[in-house]
C-alpha cells in the first residue's frame, strides 16, 4: 500500500495507487506445481477446441475450464446487430452509428429548482450540495409510480465514488493541502443523487423540481442495522450507541431489490483516513484494510476521519447501504449483515424458494467473492417486512476449485476457524473483519473482483476481474491462470438446478443458495492476435471487438451481457478507448465481444443500466480527461475539455442517455 501516491493519482484504479493488503495470497510450492500443470494442461489443449467448440486466443484443446460455443465460426453468429465502432482514443464520446448518446446530466448541474448555475471558477459546499456530485459511478433507473414498469418516467439514482481535485479546481497546489472550502466542495460531491427524468420526444431530460429529487453526502444521517449494529468496534465520540452514522463514502457500483429500494456500496473508504494506526487499538485490523492510505484532506478539518482521535469511525464504512428512492425523507441504512470490505456491486436475486442472495466482489488485488443468503423469505406484498431481510442472514465467501466447481463458505462465527482463539468473539467481529475471516476459510484470492452479476434468462452469474498485473507466476491458480495479469477476465458461475422434490410454487431454476456451484472462464481479455496475452474469445472476435479490464455488467431483456471496461493507468499504453461492449452468453454468439460505445480520453465506462423495455440505456462517464503518473491531467490543461467543450470549463463526468433512432431495443 503506497502510503504518499502522486497527486494525480487516479483514485477509482487499484493498480495505480493501492498495494494488496493481504498478506498471503500465496498457495504453498506444492500446490504451485499442481496448479502450474493444470494450467498448462487447461492453455495447453484449447486449439483443439477451436475447431469443436469455437474458442480462440490461446494455443490449445479441451478443458472444462474455459468457455465453450458451437459457433460455426461466421460474422453472423450473435444476435446482437448493431455495428460495431472501432475503439479509438479520442477527446469525444462515440456510439454504433443509428444511436444517439445524449448528455442527460453533468456533474455541477442542478439538482433542486433552486440550485444555482454550475461556477467552475468558484466551486462552492453549499451549492454543489443541490447540484450533481462528481465521477458518477453507479446508476439505477427506479421507474415512476414506484411498482410500475415504466420506461418513460423515472428516478435516476446514481452514485458518485470519488473527486480528483487537480481538475475540479482552478486553484490547487496539492491533493492533502486543500482549503477547508475545497475539502468540504469535495465532501460534497461525495454520495449518491436521485433526480426524476422524463422521456420527451424520444429524447431524456432531468426534472429538476421533482418531489423525490434528493443528494445524499458524506454529511447524511444514516442508521447502522444487523449483528455490527451498537458493537463497541462501531462507537464513537459522536455516536456512543454505535447505531448511527454520518454518511456515505466512495460509491461504487451498487444493487436494486425486488421491494424498490437501492443498494449501494462503500469501496475504498481506507483514502479518507489520516493518522498513525500503530498507535490505535485497531492497527492490525487497519493495516488489512489499507487504512490510512490517505488521499484527501478532510483529515485536517473533521476529526472523525483522524484515526488517533477516532479509531473506530472507519470501522463505520466499507458497508452496503439501502437507500429508499421513492421516500425523500427516508433515512439510508447501513446493512452489516452483507460484511464489510472494499464493496464492488450488491446485485440481488429472489432465489427459488424465495430467500434474497446479494452478490458482491471485494475490488482490490488478491481479495474475494461474496454472497448474502437471507433466512427470511421475500414478500411481494410486504415490502416493509422485506427491508429486514438483509439484516438476518449468512454470508458466504468463495473457494474455487481447480475441478471447475465453486464452494460458497459461510463467514460463522464459532464455526471452523472463526473462534476467540483467532480474535473472533462474536458475528459482528467476524463481519467487521470479513476479510481476515475470509483468510482464515483460505478463501480464493482473486484478479480484482469487481461487478458479479447473475443473468435474469439463464441465472448463472458473471464475476469481472478487472486485472492484477501484481500476480506472479508462482501466485497463478485456474480461477487466476495468467500471471502478470493486465488486461482481467471474466468468470461464470453456474447454479445447481433445484432438485424436483424441492420445486416450489416459484417453479423450477437455479439454486442460488446452495453452497457448491460450477465454474468456467467465460472469457480472457487481451489482443487475440498476440500470444502473450493468452486471450481467449470467440474465433469471430474483430480487432474493435476485443476487450481489456472489465469492470461494471449488465445484462439486456435476452439475457445478453454488456460488460464496461477501466483501463486506469494503461489506458495511454493500451491507446484505445475504454467504452461499452455486449456479447451473448450462450448460442452461436457466445463470448463474441462487439464495441458499441466509446468514452472519451481519460475516462472510464460505468454505470450501465437499462429501461425495463430495454429501450434506454444508461451509461455514466467517469473522469474523463484523467491522466496518469507520467501525464498529469489538470483543470488549466485537461486531455479533453468533455462534455462542454468550453475555455476555462473543465471536464465533467456525466451521465449519458443512448436510445435507437428509430427507438427500438438497444442491441437489436
Amino acid at each position: 500500500m503506497t502510503e504518499n501516491p502522486p497527486d494525480n493519482v487516479n483514485l477509482a484504479d487499484e493498480d495505480g495507487d493501492n498495494e494488496s493488503s493481504n498478506p498471503s495470497p500465496h498457495p504453498s510450492l506444492a500446490r504451485v506445481i499442481e496448479l502450474r500443470l493444470s494450467r498448462r494442461e487447461a492453455l495447453g489443449g484449447l486449439l483443439a477446441s477451436v475447431a469443436a467448440a469455437g474458442v480462440s486466443g490461446i494455443p490449445g484443446g479441451p478443458s472444462n475450464l474455459f468457455a465453450a460455443t458451437t459457433s460455426s465460426s461466421k460474422r453472423d453468429a450473435s444476435t446482437l446487430t448493431f455495428e460495431e465502432i472501432d475503439r479509438t482514443l479520442t477527446p469525444h464520446h462515440r456510439v454504433s452509428p443509428g444511436y444517439r448518446a445524449d448528455v442527460l446530466i453533468r456533474w455541477g448541474d442542478r439538482v433542486f429548482a433552486d440550485a444555482p448555475e454550475f461556477d467552475p471558477l468558484d466551486l462552492d459546499p453549499s451549492a454543489q450540495a443541490r447540484q450533481f456530485g462528481y465521477n458518477n459511478d453507479y446508476i439505477a433507473f427506479m421507474p415512476l409510480p414506484r411498482g410500475s414498469d415504466s420506461s418513460s418516467h423515472g428516478l435516476l439514482c446514481v452514485s458518485h465514488e470519488y473527486t480528483n481535485a487537480r481538475l475540479m479546481f482552478a486553484r490547487f497546489t496539492h491533493r492533502l493541502e486543500l482549503t477547508e472550502r475545497q475539502a468540504a466542495v469535495e465532501m460534497m460531491a461525495h454520495g449518491q443523487t436521485i433526480i426524476e427524468i422524463a422521456l420527451e420526444s424520444g429524447v431524456w431530460k432531468t426534472v429538476p423540481g421533482g418531489k423525490y429529487n434528493r443528494r445524499i453526502t458524506p454529511l447524511t444521517p444514516m442508521t447502522i442495522s444487523g449483528p455490527a449494529a451498537g458493537h463497541p468496534r462501531m462507537q464513537t465520540t459522536d455516536d456512543p450507541t454505535g447505531r448511527l452514522c454520518l454518511g456515505t463514502l466512495n460509491n461504487c457500483a451498487g444493487g436494486v431489490t425486488p421491494w424498490g429500494t437501492v443498494l449501494i456500496t462503500e469501496e475504498n473508504f481506507n483514502y479518507y483516513f489520516v493518522g498513525d494506526r500503530s498507535k490505535t487499538p485497531e492497527a492490525d485490523h487497519l493495516k488489512r484494510y489499507g487504512i490510512p492510505s490517505t488521499l484527501y484532506s478532510w483529515g485536517n478539518y473533521h476529526e472523525r476521519f483522524q484515526l488517533e482521535k477516532e479509531p473506530h469511525e472507519a470501522n463505520r464504512f466499507g458497508w452496503v447501504v439501502e437507500i429508499d428512492p421513492y421516500d425523500p425523507e427516508s433515512v439510508p441504512v447501513k446493512r452489516t449483515a452483507l460484511g464489510r470490505f472494499k464493496h464492488e456491486g450488491a446485485t440481488v436475486v429472489v432465489n427459488h424458494d424465495g430467500r434474497v442472495v446479494v452478490y458482491s466482489g471485494d475490488d482490490q488485488r488478491y481479495e474475494y467473492v461474496y454472497k448474502f443468503v437471507s433466512n427470511g423469505i421475500y414478500d411481494a406484498e410486504s415490502p416493509e417486512a422485506n427491508r429486514r431481510l438483509l439484516d438476518d442472514g449468512i454470508l458466504y465467501v468463495a473457494k474455487f476449485i481447480e475441478d471447475g466447481t465453486c464452494e460458497w463458505m459461510p463467514l460463522v462465527w464459532g464455526q471452523g476457524p472463526l473462534t476467540p482463539e483467532n480474535g473472533f468473539h462474536s458475528q459482528a467481529d467476524v463481519l467487521i473483519a470479513a476479510r481476515q475471516a475470509s483468510d482464515r476459510l483460505e478463501a480464493t484470492p482473486m484478479d480484482r473482483p469487481e461487478d458479479v452479476e447473475p443473468n435474469p434468462v439463464t441465472g448463472k452469474v458473471y464475476i469481472m476481474l478487472t486485472k492484477n498485473p501484481r500476480r506472479t507466476e508462482e501466485q497463478i491458480d485456474t480461477a487466476n491462470p495468467r500471471a502478470v495479469n493486465r488486461f482481467g477476465h471474466i468468470i461464470e458461475l453456474e447454479p445447481p438446478e433445484v432438485p424436483e422434490s424441492q420445486i416450489t410454487e416459484r417453479g423450477p431454476g437455479p439454486d442460488h443458495a446452495a453452497t457448491t456451484f460450477k465454474w468456467n472462464i467465460f472469457l480472457q481479455a487481451g489482443d487475440p492476435e498476440q500470444p502473450e496475452h493468452e486471450a481467449v474469445y470467440h474465433p469471430d472476435v474483430s480487432r474493435h471487438g476485443w476487450l481489456v479490464n472489465p469492470d461494471n455488467a449488465a445484462f439486456d431483456n435476452k439475457g445478453r451481457l454488456w460488460i464496461s471496461t477501466d483501463q486506469g493507468e494503461f489506458q495511454p499504453q493500451n491507446n484505445i478507448a475504454d467504452g461499452m461492449w455486449a456479447t451473448d452468453t450462450q448460442g452461436e454468439g457466445r463470448a463474441l465481444t462487439k464495441m458499441f460505445f466509446a468514452c472519451p480520453v481519460g475516462a472510464e465506462m460505468c454505470g450501465p443500466c437499462f429501461t425495463p423495455d430495454g429501450t434506454t440505456m444508461f451509461l455514466a462517464v467517469q473522469h474523463p480527461g484523467e491522466g496518469n503518473w507520467e501525464k498529469p491531467s489538470t483543470f488549466a490543461s485537461p486531455l479533453t475539455r468533455w462534455p462542454d467543450f468550453q475555455d476555462g470549463v473543465p471536464p465533467r463526468p456525466s451521465v449519458v442517455a443512448v436510445r435507437r433512432d428509430d427507438g427500438g431495443e438497444i442491441g437489436g
